[in-house]
């Protein structure tokens, strides 16, 4: 029994989501929705389809060429059934952050900041994969923004790190993302090249990492009348995929075409990590300094923040919270800063007074 999914040669759909297919020769298959469509066409002809056919001036296709249209890059493997699939890593085998440290000392030098918040989140992340779905607990999914110049070795970093973990890595430039329909690589390709890193198999594909390099090159375009495909519009498509949802991505192509096929893949436990140099970022900082900006989010980036503000060391990353709960908001006005509990009302109103 072949490895790979039947692939219908007229609508390049697999198997799983068309239903079971009809075997025309040993290695081509039609689905019915299309059997179905190209029996009533014929039917419906005004002429001779026999007569049409037999037409010597009709040029034929071979069995043996339509066979081979289908390139193996554009074969994907079968999948197994959702109650039989399991994580990439075992959670048992899933290395501790101190352990990826060391890894990444073999190969790295300096960086010492970068490694250390590396290795924890990319621990979350594959303990969070590997979680039994029976506890009932869902861990949100979080993923990584790496800032450095170039040439400070992020893609190294995060090459090595798929090499330590043994993941499909794929890496991509963004600024070779377009707008669907426009000249470029479409969003969905960053997920292709993931999945032909992985074999064409989607479920290690679905645990793998992207990196995705060039992040601060989709700013939105100041003072443009022109539509910006590469900018905004890929900011707004690349959420859906770091949010996490099913997308359907091209297999062995980098945008959508009726030639080649269509696989499902759910990017939930797929790690992203974006990197760029945000060149910048320190004068929008100074330029807003004296506003009152309030940021909202879960306790883990405010920790993050606030050790990195004050240059309070790993441990204040733990301690950093209230009597009533976690933080989940801060009042940020100049050089003052006040953190809140939005989880309770009460504290939140008496606080703003």
């Amino acid at each position: 029994m072949s490895e790979y999914e039947k692939i219908c040669f007229v609508c390049k759909r697999p198997e799983s989501v068309t239903g079971k297919m009809i075997a025309l020769q040993p290695n081509l298959f039609v689905c019915p929705d299309c059997m179905q469509k190209s029996m009533d066409a014929m039917n419906n002809m005004p002429f001779d389809y026999n007569q049409f056919m037999n037409n010597p001036g009709m040029p034929v296709m071979g069995w043996d060429e339509m066979e081979n249209e289908m390139p193996k890059t554009q074969r994907v493997k079968k999948r197994a059934p959702e109650e039989e699939r399991v994580p990439i890593i075992a959670l048992k085998d899933i290395p501790a952050p101190h352990k990826i440290k060391e890894k990444l000392d073999e190969y790295v030098v300096g960086q010492e900041h970068a490694k250390k918040a590396m290795s924890v989140a990319v621990y979350n992340h594959y303990k969070r994969v590997a979680a039994d779905p029976a506890d009932q607990i869902e861990i949100e999914k979080s993923n990584m923004l790496m800032i450095g110049p170039t040439g400070s070795g992020k893609t190294y970093l995060v090459k090595t790190l798929a090499k330590i973990l043994d993941v499909p890595l794929a890496i991509t430039d963004a600024t070779s993302l377009t707008e669907a329909g426009y000249i470029g690589d479409d969003i969905e390709s960053v997920v292709s090249k993931l999945l032909a890193a992985a074999g064409n198999d989607v479920d290690k594909a679905e645990q793998g990492i992207i990196f995705i390099d060039e992040i601060d090159k989709i700013a939105k375009k100041k003072n443009s009348s022109q539509r910006d495909v590469s900018g905004e519009s890929v900011q707004q498509g690349m959420l859906k995929l770091l949010e996490g949802s099913e997308v359907e991505v091209p297999v062995g192509a980098t945008s959508k075409n009726a030639m080649v096929p269509l696989v499902t893949v759910n990017t939930k436990n797929i790690l992203f990590i974006c990197g760029g140099a945000f060149p910048d970022l320190e004068q929008i900082i100074k330029e807003n300094k004296s506003k009152h900006v309030l940021i909202v989010s879960h306790n883990g980036a405010l920790s993050a923040m606030h050790c990195h503000l004050t240059g309070a060391g790993p441990k204040a990353f733990w301690r950093f919270n209230s009597k009533q709960g976690h933080y989940s908001a801060v009042w940020v006005s100049g050089e003052k800063r006040t953190y809140d509990c939005m989880n309770y009302p009460a504290v939140w109103k008496e606080n703003r007074k």
